[in-house]
């Protein structure tokens, strides 16, 4: 067995990025290995008939199940937008248990999480999924600990991550834990992608949610939010922006934006937060005022609940990045 193979579970109406995301970054990182140490991505399927991707690619799969009972280093199940409301498989969560459990990790990129939690894999572990599909994962597998805003998310050899793109995020992490932070970096710019985004990240900024018209309630209080964070924006205070009563702006906000005013609120305080500690040495205080939060402590707990780092750890975790970026470019093929 290759060094480090790697399955990738795949099945109809899989999304094709899921799959080429994670596995042109171990082929990337194969430039920079000896061949000894090489990754060996192979896809795997129910059978040898091509897999027909969600936007009409033809995937052509290395094995069938049955030709896939061998110990992987690693196995990761690719989403596909229909992945959340198909019904169990039982070959597939079969061979889930057999050999995704016996590799020396395993995961999902997006939606994979379903057939994970199918197979009974995701019980008693803390994983992630696309934000829009989390909810329906919690429902579905209420034996998991799913946590909608992440990146991904690391439980011992369970390595889940949120939706698309994502996928790359994960997989650069996984080069990082096999040969260093350095090489994940390199992999990354010849990818042209953020090597920085971390499992503790957000999945989305609020900045980048979709703006409604200005003139409506909920617009109103957007753009007044986004320009007036050091300010006290409790609800009462956004309906008086709004134009409207504290219920009708809490209900507006779940109605276009799917979060309440608070989560809203936090969030973009809280992404603000991020970007003064990735970007400045500024004192923690002095960054918990400007971004509206009442006291350190405050957005302390704020970041724990939704980062799942503290803003110092967050903050170190970047300057090592950094660190990490200037001795990138010893690394060579």
């Amino acid at each position: 067995m290759a060094k480090r193979q790697i399955a990738v579970l795949i099945q109809d109406g899989v999304q094709a990025l899921d799959v080429a995301g994670p596995l042109d970054v171990f082929a990337e990182a194969n430039g920079f290995l000896a061949r000894s140490e090489y990754y060996d991505g192979l896809l795997v399927a129910p059978s040898h008939a091509p897999v027909r991707a969600s936007n009409g690619m033809a995937l052509m799969p290395h094995l069938s199940l049955g030709e896939a009972e061998r110990r992987f280093h690693t196995v990761l199940v690719a989403g596909g937008p229909t992945l959340p409301d198909a019904a169990a498989d039982p070959m597939v969560s079969g061979w889930l248990q057999s050999c995704g459990a016996r590799a020396e990790r395993y995961g999902s990129v997006c939606t994979g999480a379903f057939a994970l939690g199918h197979a009974g894999l995701l019980d008693g572990r803390t994983v992630t999924t696309h934000w829009q599909n989390a909810a329906l994962l919690a429902a579905r597998f209420p034996k998991a600990r799913v946590e909608p805003d992440r990146i991904f998310a690391r439980d011992g050899a369970l390595i889940t991550s949120a939706g698309v793109t994502a996928g790359i995020d994960m997989a650069l992490a996984l080069v990082s834990e096999d040969h260093g932070e350095a090489l994940a970096l390199a992999c990354a710019k010849r990818l042209v992608v953020v090597a920085q985004r971390q499992g503790g990240q957000s999945q989305f900024s609020p900045l980048l949610t979709a703006r409604i018209d200005a003139d409506s309630p909920v617009g109103k209080v957007q753009d007044y939010v986004l320009g007036h964070l050091d300010e006290p924006l409790h609800v009462k205070r956004l309906a008086e922006i709004g134009g409207t009563s504290p219920r009708s702006i809490a209900r507006l906000f779940v109605a276009e934006l799917g979060v309440t005013p608070h989560d809203f609120v936090e969030s973009v305080r809280i992404d603000q937060a991020r970007k003064l500690l990735e970007m400045t040495d500024r004192p923690l205080k002095a960054i918990a005022f400007d971004c509206g939060f009442a006291s350190t402590e405050q957005m302390r707990g704020a970041f724990q609940r939704r980062v799942g780092l503290n803003p110092a750890r967050y903050r170190e975790s970047f300057r090592g990045h950094r660190q990490a970026d200037s001795s990138a470019g010893r690394v060579r093929r």
